[in-house]
């Protein structure tokens, strides 16, 4: 395949494709043909193979309806789902591959619904010219290996560039998460975004309001998770986007930070989540990175001027964390998610009270406790939430929590940190103290916690001993 559009190195890029993909994109292209339809790779899985970001997910489209595309890959196909039958796609595995087929069409926005309306085309080339952004607006028949490019995707892609294939404002009026897709596709490529596609995001950035929450959901979140997420988030921010989906984000611009008055807590938060994304160990980290973005998001309610012009956020990691939990609750995120960010919001100040070291064992202990499973991405968070230019004083903060991590490893090794639990169990409980399943055992538990978070372990005949005494001081009557 070649084409005057392509340059040699895309072209390579091109026939390795389709070395690797001939036999199911031609076998399917030949098997469309053979039924009197049209196929064509399409969107993101062409923009990506000119990238060099070669998947197994292929996007195709065709001129065929969904429940001819269900007739035409029944006996073809490993395995068919059709989920997204009602926006006109089809999903199908072969072998190793996922194809998403989906019917030529152009989708848009009743003013008063948060569904789009799909509407299906004729041709490739109106399909095309109803995607978000030129750089997705590129084709490749299949069998023919015929390169489409109405648009001038090629060149846009070369200068990594989105740009609508129509008027931004047309193009956001169809479909408003196009603006969200914008600012995603900044993070995840790079991309800078038109001139005027900006300027019509200003103008419309009310129009998201009537996307579904799970669709600005899940492009916040693959924005987030995203290469740069600053760049993304910026643009969200200064086209007014963000006042409609994330407005936490935008209300930090104005709030100073008590510790860093050389920058506000807008940049603070970004320069946090880079920091947060530079100790990832395998790839993005989804809550650890909202968790940045949101650890500070209670500063502008808890903002107070003190005396000598001092600005002071007193429990901000209270109110963030209550923040955080109802804003990801309204995206729809999973409740594990909402709370395991929420949680490590509430504590992100936790390290602060540590001092130069002068945590008992049992603070440790309690620390470790309250952080469960999160324990790994506290350290994170904490370590990333220092953006000081003072290195000396950064030196300091990072020593300090070497330290407290040795003393956290020191501990774990001896007692099994992460599993502590009472020296005796609710049955043992019941047994010492001669009662019956109920509340009362509840509180003996909740004392002995405490007594092996002060004491670390003491055995279980000096647990018992402080149980049974414990009882006598409480009025609880042994059996």
């Amino acid at each position: 395949m070649s084409d005057s559009n392509l340059t040699q190195t895309q072209q390579r890029a091109m026939s390795d494709l389709f070395r690797k993909i001939a036999p199911v994109a031609d076998e399917l292209g030949d098997l469309f043909a053979r039924h009197g339809h049209e196929l064509a790779l399409v969107g993101g899985s062409v923009r990506d193979i000119l990238l060099g970001r070669i998947g197994n997910d292929l996007d195709l489209t065709t001129d065929a309806r969904p429940e001819r595309v269900l007739e035409i890959v029944r006996d073809w196909a490993d395995s068919v789902w059709t989920i997204g039958i009602d926006f006109g796609t089809v999903g199908v595995r072969k072998g190793g591959w996922l194809l998403e087929i989906t019917t030529y069409r152009s989708e848009s926005y009743d003013p008063k619904s948060r569904k789009p309306e799909v509407l299906y085309g004729e041709t490739l080339e109106a399909d095309l010219e109803r995607r978000d952004f030129a750089v997705n607006a590129m084709a490749v028949r299949v069998p023919a290996h015929e390169f489409v490019d109405p648009f001038g995707g090629m060149a846009d892609l070369k200068a990594r560039l989105l740009r609508t294939p129509g008027t931004p404002e047309q193009s956001f009026d169809d479909d408003p998460l196009r603006m969200l897709r914008a600012a995603r596709f900044a993070s995840q490529l790079g991309f800078t975004v038109d001139g005027a596609a900006v300027d019509a995001m200003k103008a419309m950035a009310e129009r998201i309001e009537i996307v579904s929450a799970e669709r600005i959901r899940d492009e916040l979140d693959k924005l987030v998770c995203g290469a740069d997420p600053r760049s993304g988030l910026r643009l969200l921010v200064d086209t007014g986007l963000a006042h409609h989906v994330l407005p936490e984000l935008p209300r930090l611009r104005l709030e100073i930070d008590e510790h860093h008055r050389h920058k506000d807590v807008y940049e603070h938060t970004l320069i946090v989540l880079e920091q947060a994304i530079a100790l990832e160990d395998d790839g993005p980290d989804r809550v650890l990175r909202w968790a940045a973005l949101m650890h500070d998001v209670g500063k502008p309610k808890t903002r107070r001027l003190e005396p000598g012009g001092r600005v002071s956020f007193h429990h901000h990691e209270v109110v963030g964390a209550q923040m955080t939990r109802k804003r990801l609750t309204e995206l729809r995120f999973p409740k594990d998610v909402v709370a395991d960010v929420a949680r490590l919001v509430e504590l992100h100040l936790r390290f602060h009270g540590y001092g130069t070291g002068e945590w008992t064992d049992s603070a440790v202990r309690r620390y470790v406790r309250d952080a469960g499973h999160l324990l790994d991405r506290l350290h994170k968070l904490t370590r990333a939430d220092c953006t000081t230019r003072n290195k000396r004083k950064a030196a300091a903060l990072s020593r300090t929590y070497d330290q407290l991590e040795e003393r956290i490893a020191r501990l774990a090794e001896e007692e099994e940190l992460a599993k502590i639990r009472p020296e005796l169990d609710g049955n043992e409980i019941q047994r010492v103290l001669g009662i019956a399943p109920g509340p009362l055992v509840g509180k003996a538990y909740k004392f002995l916690l405490d007594l092996r978070l002060d004491k670390g372990v003491i055995g279980k005949e000096a647990a018992t001993e402080a149980l049974l005494e414990w009882a006598r001081a409480n009025g609880v009557s042994s059996g």
